[in-house]
């Protein structure tokens, strides 16, 4: 178990590093708030912590309604063209047999 908090620290502070302090800021506000019996330190730690939360999720909800669905490609020629394209390595002297 040890081993894993770190990796999930920084893969969490590496995809967004701003939301990660906030709740790192609310965590410590927790511990402090709670050990040292203020209750207006604990609230607003457990408020900074919820609502780091909540915009985490809502972020993920947004990227995911917002992802584009597949596009199909638009091709210029038809698949199997009538005509050929010109060789244009060629001199027009000697064309190929």
């Amino acid at each position: 178990m040890n081993i894993l908090w770190p990796r999930i620290f920084k893969s969490a502070y590496r995809r967004e590093p701003v939301l990660s302090f906030i709740g790192t800021v609310g965590a410590v506000d927790v511990v402090i708030g709670g050990f040292s019996q203020h209750g207006s330190l604990l609230f607003l730690g457990l408020s900074t912590v919820g609502a780091t939360i909540a915009l985490r999720w809502w972020q993920v909800q947004r990227t995911k309604a917002l992802q584009p669905e597949q596009v199909v490609p638009k091709y210029y020629l038809p698949p199997r063209s009538s005509r050929h394209l010109p060789v244009l390595s060629m001199s027009k002297h000697n064309p190929p047999d």
